[in-house]
Protein backbone atom coordinates (compact mmCIF):
# COMPACT_ATOMS: atom_id res chain seq x y z
CA UNK A 1 0.00 0.00 0.00
CA UNK A 2 1.47 3.68 -0.45
CA UNK A 3 0.05 5.82 1.96
CA UNK A 4 1.96 8.91 1.08
CA UNK A 5 3.31 11.10 -1.63
CA UNK A 6 6.24 13.98 -1.29
CA UNK A 7 7.44 15.14 -4.78
CA UNK A 8 6.55 18.00 -7.29
CA UNK A 9 3.92 19.40 -8.36
CA UNK A 10 4.05 18.83 -12.23
CA UNK A 11 0.68 19.23 -13.58
CA UNK A 12 -3.15 19.62 -12.31
CA UNK A 13 -6.04 19.15 -14.30
CA UNK A 14 -8.82 18.53 -12.25
CA UNK A 15 -9.68 15.74 -10.89
CA UNK A 16 -5.72 14.64 -11.86
CA UNK A 17 -2.89 15.52 -11.33
CA UNK A 18 0.32 14.69 -11.58
CA UNK A 19 2.98 14.24 -8.82
CA UNK A 20 7.10 13.61 -9.94
CA UNK A 21 8.73 11.88 -6.83
CA UNK A 22 12.26 11.71 -7.66
CA UNK A 23 11.95 11.27 -11.09
CA UNK A 24 9.11 8.81 -11.23
CA UNK A 25 5.62 10.46 -12.09
CA UNK A 26 2.48 9.45 -10.33
CA UNK A 27 -0.67 9.90 -11.44
CA UNK A 28 -3.35 10.72 -9.12
CA UNK A 29 -6.65 11.53 -8.56
CA UNK A 30 -7.92 14.08 -6.01
CA UNK A 31 -10.83 15.84 -4.55
CA UNK A 32 -11.73 19.66 -5.43
CA UNK A 33 -11.15 19.91 -1.54
CA UNK A 34 -7.41 19.12 -1.94
CA UNK A 35 -7.02 21.17 -5.63
CA UNK A 36 -7.63 24.29 -3.89
CA UNK A 37 -4.90 23.76 -1.03
CA UNK A 38 -2.52 22.49 -3.84
CA UNK A 39 0.54 25.01 -4.51
CA UNK A 40 1.65 25.97 -7.71
CA UNK A 41 3.11 23.71 -10.40
CA UNK A 42 6.43 22.74 -9.87
CA UNK A 43 6.63 23.17 -6.25
CA UNK A 44 6.47 20.17 -3.57
CA UNK A 45 3.50 18.77 -2.40
CA UNK A 46 2.73 16.11 0.62
CA UNK A 47 -0.34 13.53 -0.24
CA UNK A 48 -1.95 11.08 1.52
CA UNK A 49 -2.62 8.30 -0.85
CA UNK A 50 -5.16 5.00 -1.42
CA UNK A 51 -4.43 2.65 -3.97
CA UNK A 52 -6.96 0.69 -5.35
CA UNK A 53 -6.11 -2.58 -6.84
CA UNK A 54 -8.35 -3.73 -9.91
CA UNK A 55 -7.77 -6.54 -12.33
CA UNK A 56 -7.43 -3.75 -15.12
CA UNK A 57 -5.82 -1.12 -13.53
CA UNK A 58 -4.20 0.29 -9.66
CA UNK A 59 -6.02 3.23 -9.28
CA UNK A 60 -3.91 5.98 -7.04
CA UNK A 61 -6.38 8.96 -4.90
CA UNK A 62 -4.19 11.34 -3.35
CA UNK A 63 -5.64 13.83 -0.71
CA UNK A 64 -4.28 17.03 1.49
CA UNK A 65 -5.41 15.98 4.44
CA UNK A 66 -5.44 12.96 6.54
CA UNK A 67 -9.01 14.20 7.59
CA UNK A 68 -10.01 13.63 3.63
CA UNK A 69 -8.73 10.35 3.04
CA UNK A 70 -10.53 9.05 6.40
CA UNK A 71 -13.87 9.92 4.76
CA UNK A 72 -12.89 8.69 1.34
CA UNK A 73 -12.62 5.01 3.03
CA UNK A 74 -15.33 5.23 4.90
CA UNK A 75 -17.34 6.21 1.98
CA UNK A 76 -15.78 3.28 -0.04
CA UNK A 77 -16.71 0.53 2.17
CA UNK A 78 -20.21 1.96 1.75
CA UNK A 79 -22.16 -0.51 -0.43
CA UNK A 80 -22.70 1.25 -3.78
CA UNK A 81 -20.26 3.76 -3.55
CA UNK A 82 -17.27 3.64 -5.34
CA UNK A 83 -13.86 5.84 -5.64
CA UNK A 84 -15.52 7.96 -8.11
CA UNK A 85 -18.11 8.55 -6.38
CA UNK A 86 -16.39 9.07 -3.39
CA UNK A 87 -14.21 11.95 -5.10
CA UNK A 88 -17.73 13.32 -6.19
CA UNK A 89 -18.98 13.86 -2.73
CA UNK A 90 -15.81 15.00 -1.20
CA UNK A 91 -15.35 17.83 -3.84
CA UNK A 92 -18.86 19.20 -3.29
CA UNK A 93 -19.77 18.99 0.38
CA UNK A 94 -16.92 19.46 3.64
CA UNK A 95 -16.17 16.57 6.10
CA UNK A 96 -17.99 18.64 8.23
CA UNK A 97 -21.08 19.44 6.52
CA UNK A 98 -21.25 15.70 5.16
CA UNK A 99 -21.45 14.48 8.77
CA UNK A 100 -24.06 17.43 9.66
CA UNK A 101 -25.99 15.90 6.90
CA UNK A 102 -25.73 12.37 8.25
CA UNK A 103 -26.08 13.42 11.52
CA UNK A 104 -29.32 14.74 10.74
CA UNK A 105 -30.93 12.73 8.03
CA UNK A 106 -30.50 15.43 5.44
CA UNK A 107 -31.35 13.43 2.34
CA UNK A 108 -32.21 16.59 0.64
CA UNK A 109 -28.54 18.08 0.80
CA UNK A 110 -26.78 14.49 -0.17
CA UNK A 111 -29.29 14.25 -3.82
CA UNK A 112 -27.73 17.45 -4.83
CA UNK A 113 -24.49 16.15 -5.24
CA UNK A 114 -23.57 14.42 -8.48
CA UNK A 115 -24.20 10.54 -8.63
CA UNK A 116 -26.43 10.12 -5.16
CA UNK A 117 -30.08 9.53 -5.86
CA UNK A 118 -32.85 9.43 -3.00
CA UNK A 119 -31.72 5.54 -2.27
CA UNK A 120 -28.26 6.32 -2.16
CA UNK A 121 -28.58 9.13 0.27
CA UNK A 122 -30.36 6.75 2.36
CA UNK A 123 -28.13 4.65 2.33
CA UNK A 124 -25.20 6.76 3.13
CA UNK A 125 -27.19 8.16 5.75
CA UNK A 126 -27.84 4.78 7.66
CA UNK A 127 -24.61 3.15 7.14
CA UNK A 128 -22.11 6.16 8.07
CA UNK A 129 -24.23 7.29 11.14
CA UNK A 130 -22.05 5.26 13.53
CA UNK A 131 -18.50 6.49 11.34
CA UNK A 132 -19.37 9.95 11.39
CA UNK A 133 -20.37 10.16 15.71
CA UNK A 134 -16.64 11.58 16.01
CA UNK A 135 -16.70 13.98 13.76
CA UNK A 136 -16.41 17.55 14.98
CA UNK A 137 -19.52 20.23 13.49
CA UNK A 138 -18.65 23.44 12.23
CA UNK A 139 -20.45 25.56 10.26
CA UNK A 140 -18.75 26.03 6.83
CA UNK A 141 -19.52 26.43 3.31
CA UNK A 142 -18.40 23.68 0.86
CA UNK A 143 -14.88 24.07 -0.05
CA UNK A 144 -14.04 26.92 1.74
CA UNK A 145 -10.47 25.33 1.89
CA UNK A 146 -7.55 27.96 1.57
CA UNK A 147 -6.87 28.29 -1.99
CA UNK A 148 -3.59 28.71 -3.40
CA UNK A 149 -2.69 31.58 -5.57
CA UNK A 150 -2.34 30.65 -9.08
CA UNK A 151 -2.04 33.06 -12.35
CA UNK A 152 -5.22 34.00 -13.85
CA UNK A 153 -6.60 32.15 -17.08
CA UNK A 154 -8.35 33.75 -19.98
CA UNK A 155 -11.96 33.60 -18.79
CA UNK A 156 -13.15 31.27 -21.97
CA UNK A 157 -10.21 28.57 -21.15
CA UNK A 158 -11.17 28.33 -17.36
CA UNK A 159 -14.87 28.02 -18.19
CA UNK A 160 -13.82 24.91 -20.82
CA UNK A 161 -11.72 23.68 -17.97
CA UNK A 162 -13.90 23.69 -14.76
CA UNK A 163 -16.64 22.27 -17.60
CA UNK A 164 -14.60 19.50 -18.23
CA UNK A 165 -13.65 18.78 -14.35
CA UNK A 166 -17.44 18.92 -13.76
CA UNK A 167 -17.97 16.27 -15.88
CA UNK A 168 -15.42 13.96 -14.65
CA UNK A 169 -17.06 14.30 -11.14
CA UNK A 170 -19.96 12.89 -12.58
CA UNK A 171 -22.23 15.98 -13.87
CA UNK A 172 -23.99 15.33 -17.04
CA UNK A 173 -22.27 17.30 -19.81
CA UNK A 174 -24.98 19.93 -19.91
CA UNK A 175 -25.37 19.91 -16.05
CA UNK A 176 -22.15 20.72 -16.24
CA UNK A 177 -21.88 23.90 -18.86
CA UNK A 178 -25.51 25.27 -17.02
CA UNK A 179 -23.64 25.30 -13.38
CA UNK A 180 -20.73 27.20 -15.13
CA UNK A 181 -22.70 29.80 -17.43
CA UNK A 182 -24.40 30.87 -14.18
CA UNK A 183 -21.43 32.52 -12.79
CA UNK A 184 -19.98 35.60 -12.73
CA UNK A 185 -16.44 34.49 -13.96
CA UNK A 186 -14.69 37.82 -14.41
CA UNK A 187 -10.99 37.17 -12.83
CA UNK A 188 -11.60 33.72 -11.55
CA UNK A 189 -9.55 30.46 -12.68
CA UNK A 190 -10.55 27.29 -13.43
CA UNK A 191 -10.38 25.96 -9.60
CA UNK A 192 -12.42 28.97 -8.24
CA UNK A 193 -15.07 28.28 -11.02
CA UNK A 194 -15.63 24.92 -9.83
CA UNK A 195 -15.52 26.09 -6.43
CA UNK A 196 -18.46 28.89 -7.00
CA UNK A 197 -20.01 26.05 -9.12
CA UNK A 198 -19.98 23.35 -6.59
CA UNK A 199 -21.47 25.54 -4.00
CA UNK A 200 -24.14 26.99 -5.89
CA UNK A 201 -25.26 23.45 -6.92
CA UNK A 202 -25.18 22.20 -3.20
CA UNK A 203 -26.67 25.77 -1.85
CA UNK A 204 -29.92 25.25 -4.55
Amino acid sequence: MIGSLRGILRDKQPPSLLLDVNGVGYEVDAPMSTFYQLPETGEEVLLHTHLVVREDAQLLYGFYTLDERRLFRALIRVNGVGPRLALAILSGISASEFAACVQDSDTASLVRLPGIGKKTAERLIVEMRDRMEDWHRVDSVAGEAPVAATAPVAGREASREAVTALIALGYRPQEASRMVSGLDIEGMDSEDIIRAALRSSIQK
